[in-house]
């Protein structure tokens, strides 16, 4: 028996309202139970709780919502609907509401998943030994590639993104990017002394046609779940970068914080990276070519642009920091990170 939960609580969610909702949308009646908020690696509130013999998990935007908040979560519920008739490994989405009358913000529910993320711990029997990891790595790919041959457009995803002149906007948009925080009071500007060179080998080297399908957009192991009895994907999860595009940007996403060697870490300085015996980034692309219809012969240009993209980003937190608008730490922290992709950037592209 569940312990009943406040209408409102201070998860600021009105959990009263929920219900009223779930009435209307013929979900299994009664009190809910055991409402607890979920932690995750975005600001946005998610709370799973009980009702009716059935559990669910809501999610919705940060309490203080930005101007994307509701657009977001209502993609979100677009593509995890679209993505119930495929075998992408997702969590099964239940009923989603855009009507902010209701919690004031778009919210949905979903099915929990029964899985860990390797990145916080290794909880599974499995991990324990260095054959599991390797699985482990694998599995990664296997969901990806999964995730790569969906037909967007059959899926019903046609208008989620615009493919045209995908590859083509990358790095003027993350230039403009570093752009828009180079003035911001108190940092330095940009450390990458290669900054210029990488930009121009990408141009130079940008892939003349691709096939478009769906882009997780932030695919790493610290937005997978995996199962607790088999080293398996149970969902990819932290949808809210999605869209239609070149799914080889995942792919390159995931080699470039990937581990360099035996002994090494990966970038995310995760559990499983630090745990060892992964598969080598040979591997990876090996793995994903074994089920994947994509062309990889230009692995190492979306090797080089997921490091010149994400180093951006992270550079973008340090510039905030150095403002005062975020946690000093976490600046000089993603910093580090930052200068780290571009020398993996550099690396990359002189094996090339």
């Amino acid at each position: 028996m569940g312990t009943p939960s406040t209408p409102t609580t201070d998860m600021a969610v009105d959990l009263g309202a929920v219900s009223d909702w779930m009435d209307t949308h013929g979900l299994p009646g009664g009190d809910i139970l055991d409402a607890q908020a979920l932690g995750g690696g975005t600001q946005n509130i998610m709370i799973a709780f009980s009702r009716g013999d059935r559990s669910y998990v809501l999610r919705r935007g940060p309490q203080h919502l930005r101007p994307q908040s509701n657009k977001v979560i209502t993609r979100e519920i677009e593509l995890l609907g679209a993505l119930s008739s495929t075998a992408v490994p997702h969590p099964r989405l239940v009923a989603g509401c855009t009507d902010t009358d209701v919690l004031g913000a778009v919210f949905y529910l979903m099915e929990p998943v029964d899985g860990y993320n390797a990145a916080v711990s290794l909880p599974a029997a499995y991990t324990a030994e260095p054959a599991g990891r390797h699985a482990m790595g694998l599995a990664l790919v296997d969901a990806l590639a999964t995730l790569g041959e969906v037909d967007h457009q059959a899926a019903g995803l046609s208008d989620f993104g615009r493919p045209d002149g995908f590859l083509e906007r990358q790095v003027p948009r993350w230039l403009g990017e570093l752009e828009r925080y180079a003035s911001t009071p108190g940092y330095p500007g940009p450390p990458f002394t290669n900054l210029d060179t990488v930009a121009g080998w990408l141009q130079r080297h940008c892939p003349a046609d691709f096939t478009p399908g769906v882009l997780h957009g932030d695919y790493h192991i610290a937005n997978v779940m995996y199962a607790p009895d088999a080293p398996r994907i149970a969902a990819i999860v932290d949808w809210e970068m999605a869209t239609i595009g070149d799914p080889l940007l995942d792919l390159g996403a995931l080699l470039a914080v990937w581990t360099d060697g035996p002994g090494e870490p990966d970038l995310l300085d995760s559990a499983l990276g630090a745990a060892g015996g992964l598969p080598s980034r040979e591997e990876l692309i090996a793995r994903y070519a074994q089920t994947s219809s994509r062309d990889l012969s230009a692995i190492t240009w979306y090797s080089v642009i997921a490091c010149f993209k994400l180093g951006l980003i992270l550079e973008g937190t340090y510039a905030r920091a150095c403002a005062g608008k975020a946690p000093h730490d976490v600046g000089d922290r993603l910093h580090g990170y930052a200068i780290k992709l571009f020398d993996r950037a550099g690396a990359f592209i002189a094996r090339a």
